[in-house]
């Protein structure tokens, strides 16, 4: 779907489907005003009667009947002009370009407030772009074509400004909008591939287009090699499973010559059966989700690449397969991490937190100036959280804090849970350096505990998304299946560390 700058009045455009952005208390503007004249008064009516009063996620169809150029008049909810937030303008685009899809209409234009002015609107297009973009998302290629056709999208939308100056902003707006979508949907076709076709063979190969397809270098390290560099953590995991680990490192030198990268460490575990801790058969088959982390680093990575963010970065990948065979590590066994610490396996389901300490570990020889790891990590935090946000815990409160700010501006928001040194007493062991599980309680916090023993040498912060990486549900710019989430979030996180260096 491609999107184009359109400089005209809303109510002049031909279209199968005008879609109109309303704040509450607006109907009094002269857009409003001359809808409603055209319209015989609909919309004041609809307004009186509280059909339609512009609160958020509020939508309102009319059929102009020839009065206006457009078939049909979309109206969608943005809420008080004064709170109006790029989420709002995300969440508003999707649910529009969804019903235009479900109701075969063909073709869309949109446009936001006429009141809103400057930098604001150049921030309100991209957010306007990307709920357009990422609500059109599906993950189809296996379907029937017959099935595909139910739902169609159209083939442009014109996204309409009223002044001539915001031309060039909004078409660079439209560019990034589109670019990190690109990344966004590699993100969601990874987490939503089945895992008879991802093995993390499959995960390396995935990261290497990416590369090609961009500036970014990439490195991938087979078992052999994971074997010489002592990986007994990520060794472990894999050792149930016929398919091979890999190590995956990508590059992006988007900052100056020599200044310190931000590492970017995501959980690849392609398929999770629990291994010999194996999982109930209910929901199993949503396992192949397990590398979502993975995924949003590579997401990530592409994004910045394309983007050319002024920014050095790494994003380091461990990926395994987590399966129960004769081979398989067990529980009460001992694995040597990368670092050297020893772990007692207690649960052979706590494995990413396992293939992670390695990952961590090797992300010291890069010297970062902080790291962020993502993990489709504890059922816990599903519990804690439900699917709305991501837990985000961590050894630096300004860089915790910083991350909180992107989730905010992004949409897919944080919330973080405590790290006290309290919470180490519940994974000592009495047989190694450290346990791979404190058990039911807390057990997001200890499973981050867990992976802070690897990454005291470095400002870290830890995003637990098991939750909010899948939906069983479509949401306004997400719809069932893989999210893509932490792309947007780091990406939106990446720029503002940018500016302030």
């Amino acid at each position: 779907m491609d999107i184009k700058i359109r400089k005209a009045s809303p109510l002049k455009i031909k279209t199968s489907c005008m879609v109109i952005g309303v704040c509450e208390k607006s109907f009094s503007k002269p857009l409003l005003k001359e809808l409603d004249q055209k319209l015989g008064g609909l919309v004041r009516k609809a307004q009186r009667s509280g059909e339609f009063s512009a609160k958020v996620d509020e939508q309102i169809l009319f059929q102009p009947a020839g009065h206006l150029p457009a078939e049909r008049v979309l109206l969608v909810g943005l809420g008080p002009a004064e709170e109006i937030t790029a989420e709002k303008v995300r969440r508003a685009a999707g649910q529009a370009i969804q019903l235009v899809a479900e109701k075969k209409f063909g073709q869309m234009a949109l446009a936001l407030p006429d009141s809103i002015k400057g930098n604001l609107f150049a921030t309100l297009v991209e957010a306007a772009a990307e709920g357009l973009l990422l609500a059109s998302y599906r993950y189809d290629q296996f379907l029937d074509e017959k099935i595909k056709a139910l739902r169609k999208l159209p083939k442009t939308v014109a996204l309409v400004i009223d002044a001539e100056e915001d031309q060039k902003s909004s078409e660079a707006a439209v560019a990034k909008a589109q670019m990190l979508c690109q990344a966004v949907f590699l993100t969601r076709d990874l987490v939503n591939t089945p895992g008879n076709i991802k093995s993390p063979d499959f995960l390396a190969e995935q990261a290497r287009a990416a590369a090609d397809k961009s500036t970014l270098t990439c490195k991938v390290l087979g078992k052999q090699e994971l074997a010489r560099e002592g990986c007994g953590a990520l060794l472990g995991v894999a050792q149930g499973s016929a398919r091979e680990p890999r190590l995956i490192i990508l590059q992006h030198n988007g900052g100056r010559k020599g200044q310190a990268p931000v590492a970017l460490v995501g959980k690849g575990v392609t398929f999770d059966s629990g291994g010999i801790s194996l999982k109930p058969a209910e929901k199993m088959d949503e396992m192949k989700m397990d590398m979502g982390g993975g995924a949003a680093v590579i997401g990530t990575m592409l994004a910045a690449s394309l983007l050319a963010l002024p920014v050095n970065l790494v994003g380091i990948i461990p990926a395994a397969e987590n399966m129960p065979s004769a081979t398989a590590y067990r529980p009460g066994d001992i694995l040597t991490s990368l670092s050297g610490q020893t772990i007692e396996v207690l649960n052979t389901d706590a494995e990413g937190r396992l293939i992670l300490a390695d990952a961590l570990t090797y992300a010291k020889r890069y010297q970062p100036k902080l790291v962020i790891d993502l993990a489709t990590l504890t059922g816990a935090c599903i519990i804690a959280l439900g699917h709305h946000a991501t837990a985000v815990l961590g050894n630096d409160q300004k860089l915790v804090q910083s991350l909180l700010n992107a989730g905010e501006k992004s949409g897919e928001r944080l919330w973080q849970l405590p790290l006290w040194d309290d919470y180490d007493q519940l994974i000592k062991s009495n047989v190694a350096d450290v346990k791979n599980t404190g058990g039911r309680p807390a057990g997001t916090i200890t499973a981050a505990a867990f992976l802070k023993k690897f990454a005291n040498d470095f400002r870290w912060a830890h995003l637990d998304i098991a939750g909010t990486a899948w939906r069983d549900q479509d949401r306004p710019y997400i719809p069932k299946g893989g999210t893509g989430v932490g792309v947007r979030l780091l990406i939106e996180f990446l720029r503002d560390l940018a500016a302030t260096e």
